[in-house]
Formats: structure tokens, sequence, C-alpha cells
């Protein structure tokens, strides 16, 4: 037996707004969408999932390196993304919140977090050439 699809779900108080945030500001495409009567669910395309599991000791340290500070909770949404300067602008844009601009890391990646409309922490990072 082996996983075929790792799938996020976030419940949020304003389904519009998330919709135009991670549908049509983020860019990850409809794949399907439900309604019937009041609930809605729409399913979105997030390119290739992984699952990483760190211990506090290495959550601290990602904080500290990203924002500087502990702020994330147990759970934080990472994606990577062409780039992620440009990428944080325009979700700032669309009502995101920066917690932290662009950084490069020691892992050499350019990550910034942001907290998402519905209050999702979320590290958008840039792979960064090894050069």
């Amino acid at each position: 037996m082996s996983v075929k699809e790792l799938r996020l779900v976030v419940t949020v108080d304003d389904y519009d707004a998330a919709v135009a945030f991670y549908r049509d500001a983020l860019g990850l495409p409809e794949r399907e969408s439900y309604t019937t009567g009041d609930a809605q669910v729409m399913i979105l395309e997030a390119g290739r999932a992984t699952l990483e599991i760190a211990n506090t000791a290495q959550a601290e340290y990602i904080d500290e390196v990203e924002v500087g500070r502990r702020v994330a909770g147990k759970f934080r949404v990472a994606l990577e993304v062409a780039d992620s300067a440009e990428t944080t602008t325009r979700l700032a844009d669309a009502g995101a919140d920066v917690i932290a601009e662009p950084t490069r890391t020691p892992w050499n990646s350019l990550n910034a977090r942001l907290e998402t409309p519905g209050g999702i922490q979320l590290t958008l990072f840039t792979e960064l050439d090894l050069k």
C-alpha cells in the first residue's frame, strides 16, 4: 500500500477570499469544485507534495533563519515558487501579511514567510544555484 496524494485541507471563514488568494493571486490551478447548498469546496493543484517532519529544535531553527524569532505553530505550509521575492509582493498585494521578507538561508534557498488570509503561515521558497 502506498499513499498516492497528500491533500492539505484548509477550512476558512471567507471562502471567496481564500479562492481569490490561492487560485487567483498564487495561481494554483483549479482541479475541481463542488457546491451543495451553502457547502463549498475547491481542490487546487499544488504541484508535487512532500511531508516534512521536524522536531521542535529544527522548527525553532527554521523560524530563526526565516523570521528571526519563533512564530510558527505546529503547521506551516511551504511552497516552492520560481521567484519568492516577486511572489511575496504579489501575495502581499492580495491580502497576505508579510512576516519576513525573502532571506537567503543556510540551505541555499530564498525564503519568505507570510500569513495568509485565514491565518495559515506560508513559507515561499526558491532554490538558488549552488555556485
